[in-house]
């Protein structure tokens, strides 16, 4: 904290706004750290005196009292050892969140419009900044497609638990005959990387195209060719970017999403060597859902990664994933 606020003292720290900002928001997040951390230390010393004043005099209102605040600072501690278990290295950084319907037309793309909404209303809740890098509306509802930047301390580390494909089951609005429908909508989760993390992406294997941007809302939507789409040859990743007036900032920032991507296939290519050393099979594909929600016969969102589960599916679609996210955070700290 020390060497950050010194940092932060030079006359040029200015100069580069976006570097800037993200010195800020470590410092932000180190100080909130420690702030949580001064205020357990003074809460458990607090239930020591109290404790020590049981012993001494029966006294059953405090020690009532002393029950409900020992059961409260091990909830605390329980959320705070978590914070402190996002350690990888780019746990701490913002995420890039993207969202692709299965097979299934209007029904799964109405699902990631739900799914969007969720995601919205979870980073929301956190004090999170969203971000909509890019939007392909639907034919007749949903989304086809949303890339959004989740800004905030550990956004990608709390948002890594979301990869994977997720399933609904319901009474379908758009059959008329009142048909149950599954749909699935797989969720890519990448940290987004500043320019100190060297990837090698070479300019010959750069294919970019520019094209009207076609989502919703913004005075400049369908008036410039400013939305980006670049290419990357070797691996046939794909990055669009429209959220920009400017071609050159939509560039800059397809650059980083496909710096992100890369990186992503990178790590997910050195986890699949290390799983075939220790003779692991993993299946990847539409059957290997992380997460159902069943919204009918009955109200159930069941992780089956860690069989957590919530039989209150509003509150799960309004945001309320920090139970699935804590989970999975420790159920892989273990392995």
């Amino acid at each position: 904290m020390a060497e950050l606020d010194e940092f932060m003292t030079a006359p040029d720290f200015w100069d580069d706004q976006e570097a800037a900002q993200t010195v800020i928001n470590e410092s932000n997040g180190l100080k909130e750290q420690v702030n949580v951390f001064l205020e357990l230390e003074e809460e458990y010393e607090n239930l020591e005196v109290s404790y020590e004043l049981v012993k001494e005099e029966a006294d059953e209102e405090l020690e009532k009292e002393l029950e409900a605040g020992v059961k409260e600072l091990i909830s605390r501690l329980n959320d705070f050892e978590l914070q402190l278990l996002l350690s990888e290295p780019y746990d701490k950084n913002n995420a890039i969140l993207e969202l692709h319907p299965g097979a299934g037309g209007t029904e799964s793309q109405d699902w990631a419009s739900m799914l969007l909404r969720m995601y919205t209303r979870w980073s929301e809740q956190r004090g999170f900044k969203v971000e909509t890098m890019d939007y392909l509306p639907g034919d007749e509802a949903g989304v086809k497609s949303v890339t959004l930047l989740i800004k905030g301390h550990n956004a990608y580390g709390y948002l890594k638990a979301e990869k994977g494909v997720h399933r609904l089951v319901r009474i379908s609005p758009f059959d008329s005959s009142g048909r149950r429908h599954t749909s699935f909508v797989s969720c890519e989760v990448m940290p987004e990387l500043d320019d100190n993390v060297e990837i090698d992406i070479r300019t010959e294997d750069l294919k970019v195209d520019t094209y009207r941007a076609s989502g919703a809302g913004g005075q400049h939507i369908n008036t410039t060719d400013s939305a980006i789409r670049i290419t990357h040859l070797p691996t046939n990743t794909v990055v669009t970017c429209q959220s920009e007036r400017s071609q050159i900032k939509n560039r800059d920032q397809a650059m980083k999403m496909l710096k992100a991507k890369l990186y992503q296939l990178e790590i997910e290519k050195q986890q699949q060597e290390l799983a075939e050393i220790r003779g692991e099979q993993k299946e990847i594909g539409w059957g290997s859902q992380i997460r159902s929600y069943v919204f009918h016969p009955y109200s159930l969102v069941k992780d089956h990664r860690t069989s957590f589960e919530i039989g209150n599916t509003n509150a799960v679609m309004d945001g309320d994933l920090d139970g699935f996210i804590n989970a999975y955070l420790r159920s892989s700290l273990k392995m």
